[in-house]
């Protein structure tokens, strides 16, 4: 590994350095989104019960004790849960797009490493290729076939460690925008659902206060 890396000149280096930055990158998310996966199907049952019964105290407690971008967005709208309806469904719109956001940080800087790695190979592949005809000018035009092989190995170098970091970098911000797009229609599910629960406990009749019986007139004596 060193060998190589000696060969392949400084370039070698900072290909080996957007290695570990994706790498790091990719844990990280990796990490963040498996901790943010819940269960929305069960989730969303058990707030149900609880919205239906207008314990809206208990149903945010839940949420708080849960992590999480849907939690998150189902928190937002059980604040205002005396909104009207068009108004939960901003606030939901709003929770969602903040969630979105911190979801796709860093993604960006993984995309771009998966570009700039080949390209760190490719300019290695010709400062190697433009130092080996330098060094074949300055011997009067004669160099062996040995010399000139070596300079065209160490300068292909570059350019296989950057393919060989760019690949691995593309397929990890593929599977990544896939947790994120599953995550997302997660939030646009349960806050769909959780605004049509506040709307029809909010349609359901209060108990019927029957007025106090009179009490019966006194007999006149």
């Amino acid at each position: 590994m060193i060998d190589y890396m000696q060969k392949g000149g400084p370039l070698m280096w900072l290909i080996l350095l957007c290695s570990v930055l994706a790498g790091a990158i990719f844990l990280e998310r990796a990490v963040f989104f498996h901790r943010c996966s819940i269960r929305v199907g069960e989730f969303m049952r058990g707030l149900a019960n609880l919205i239906r019964r207008g314990n809206f105290a208990e149903a945010l407690h839940e949420c708080a004790a849960t992590h999480g971008p849907v939690s998150r967005v189902i928190h937002s709208a059980l604040l205002r849960h005396q909104a009207p309806r068009s108004e939960l469904k901003d606030v939901v719109q709003e929770a969602g797009q903040l969630e979105v956001h911190r979801l796709e940080r860093r993604l960006g800087t993984l995309a771009a490493l998966s570009f700039v790695a080949p390209m760190l190979g490719l300019l290695g592949t010709i400062t190697g290729l433009i130092d080996a005809f330098v060094s074949v000018t300055t011997q009067s035009g004669f160099a062996g076939s040995n010399e000139i092989a070596d300079g065209i190995y160490q300068s292909l170098l570059t350019t296989a460690a950057g393919i060989v970091v760019a690949i691995p970098c593309a397929i990890g911000y593929v599977y990544l925008s896939s947790r994120i797009n599953a995550l997302i229609h997660d939030m646009e599910r349960a806050g769909i659902e959780v605004v049509n629960l506040i709307s029809e406990q909010a349609r359901q009749p209060g108990l019927i206060d029957f007025p106090q019986a009179t009490p019966l007139l006194q007999q006149a004596d």
